[in-house]
């Protein structure tokens, strides 16, 4: 491994502008965003992961596609199959504003069984599945992402990596814990990045050399050279023992063929960047709740790099009464658009937009979804409620977690989950 100095100074990289153009323009992006995302259980139990609201007013998908636009990116398929309807609206609403007529688009392509009757075996397939559609754009350079990860990233920097190395695939990693790495691939380099060793998953995660406690993990980021990428997707088709999956089969196979750079994913001062994964109920609500520091690390305030999504036609948010033991406010708190707040208190929660909240509630440590209606004097501590959700006056959730746990979800961290359903409304009555 280089060290820190070295490390900053080989992927830290200020392109000419023409030249990352020049790049952008022979590249398709393909987002990965047909994944069940089980461990989210009830938040994705009509929707597909990427698809599930954060921030108070974005989807998770919008973190990907806005790194896609603001790197120079503007040619993208998003690959769509698990619950995909209000994924599919968001993106019609959201990213339609891309100008084909010059190359522009985001296109949706979902699920067809285009080779056999049957949906896609791994995300290795879901790409092989539709190599016409890839053959039809003719890149160069194909870049491959997941739509379900919170993070702001310069693809153009990894691709203008990948090119000058030489690469016929590049890997995105960052630095995890070793404890938390036997969720993600996990891969050890030599003193050029080229990637010596991959497991997926695995249960004893290789460490850093000089680094005992960290591991080094995919990011589910990779760029292929067009070529390599077709002959490597027909060779693991054409492997009946094959999972078809990136992780499992594709990158284990490059490591042996072909050349496979690791790109560290660095911030400007060469240390790890912001990245989350937002696959358990937990990491979820804490990625939300960051949001509310003074300082957060992810900063969703940049002119330089705005998170685009879509925006609905709704007020400013209102904050309603300023008596004494009424009084509608928010503190350390992130409130969208359309909210009323009439004599209650937010604390250290995210408000999704076209809330209400009415007088004598409190909420904190929360996140609220989108459209939720919360009724007078209610109390609402460490929990999760879904889009659109109704809570009658004086309910109390986050409280007494013995008594939640026989209505809703609770993790182990003690967040909870309300949705809809468990609340017997809307068509799905939700069993636990």
């Amino acid at each position: 491994m280089k060290d820190p100095e070295q490390q900053k100074t080989l992927y830290k990289y200020y392109v000419e502008p023409q030249v990352v153009s020049d790049l952008t323009r022979k590249t398709l992006v393909l987002v990965l965003a047909g994944g069940v995302g089980s461990r989210l259980k009830n938040l994705t139990k009509w929707r597909a992961k990427p698809a599930v609201p954060f921030g108070a007013k974005y989807r998770i998908i919008d973190f990907a596609l806005s790194n896609c636009i603001n790197s120079g990116m503007r040619r993208i398929g998003v690959l769509t199959q698990y619950k995909s309807h209000s994924l599919i609206r968001h993106l019609q609403r959201a990213w339609s504003f891309m100008r084909p007529e010059i190359g522009e688009f985001v296109e949706i392509i979902p699920a067809q069984q285009r080779l056999r009757q049957e949906w896609y075996q791994g995300t290795a397939d879901a790409i092989y599945q539709n190599m016409d559609i890839i053959y039809r754009h003719n890149p160069e350079y194909v870049l491959i992402l997941g739509g379900d990860h919170i993070y702001t990233m310069d693809y153009s920097k990894m691709l203008r990596r990948h090119v000058e190395s030489g690469a016929d695939l590049t890997v995105g990693c960052i630095e995890v814990p070793r404890e938390e790495a036997s969720a993600f691939g996990v891969m050890s380099v030599d003193a050029d990045f080229e990637i010596v060793r991959f497991t997926e998953k695995p249960a004893d995660p290789e460490p850093i050399p000089n680094k005992p406690d960290l591991a080094l993990a995919s990011m589910g980021i990779y760029i292929f050279s067009m070529g390599y990428l077709a002959e490597a997707l027909l060779e693991d088709a054409e492997d009946e023992t094959s999972e078809h999956d990136f992780g499992k089969n594709i990158i284990p196979t490059a490591i042996e063929n072909a050349k496979a750079v690791a790109y560290p994913f660095l911030d400007d001062e060469g240390k790890p960047a912001y990245w989350r994964d937002v696959g358990s109920l937990y990491s979820y609500w804490k990625a939300n709740i960051e949001l509310c520091d003074i300082e957060p690390e992810l900063n969703l305030y940049r002119r330089d790099w705005p998170i685009w999504t879509y925006q609905s036609q709704s007020p400013p948010a209102k904050f309603a009464f300023d008596d004494e033991g009424r009084r509608g406010m928010a503190v350390d708190s992130l409130v969208a658009g359309g909210c009323i707040v009439s004599g209650a208190l937010v604390r250290h929660s995210v408000i999704g937009f076209n809330t209400t909240i009415e007088t004598g509630s409190h909420i904190e440590d929360s996140v609220i979804l989108p459209k939720v209606s919360i009724g007078k004097n209610c109390t609402i501590k460490r929990t999760i409620i879904d889009k659109g959700t109704l809570i009658p006056d004086g309910f109390e959730v986050g409280v007494d977690l013995e008594k939640d746990r026989q209505r809703f979800l609770v993790t182990d961290e003690g967040i909870v989950l309300v949705t809809p359903g468990q609340m017997g409304q809307r068509l799905h009555f939700e069993r636990e």
